[in-house]
């Protein structure tokens, strides 16, 4: 779906995806990084559970949502990646706040 231009590559940095290794180039944002590893799913629809992925990559229209390093509703797109980052796809609507005692 998505190819890299013929730059040659920046540095590349590691992340993770639900726990797998990927490695992407430094400066991409998230979406942009999962994208061109083939990851087409980045969340399920709060309704149906439906695939979702970045339509807008420019942070309209919130289909990107990912949890990264522990923080939900993260937008892909808008977020640079780093090294060692943890990414995890959402399924539903995470909670927003902490629970209380917790």
């Amino acid at each position: 779906m998505f190819r890299r231009d013929p730059i040659p590559p920046a540095e590349a940095v590691e992340i993770l995806l639900d726990g797998a290794p990927l490695t992407a180039r430094r400066g991409d944002s998230v979406a942009v990084a999962l994208l061109a590893a083939g990851v087409t799913r980045f969340r399920g629809s709060v309704v149906s559970g439906a695939p979702r992925a970045p339509y807008c990559l420019m942070g309209s229209c919130f289909d990107c949502l990912v949890t990264i390093d522990g923080a939900p509703n993260r937008q892909a797109c808008l977020v640079t990646v780093a090294p060692g980052m943890r990414i995890e796809r959402q399924s539903g609507a995470p909670q927003l706040l902490p629970e209380a005692g917790a």
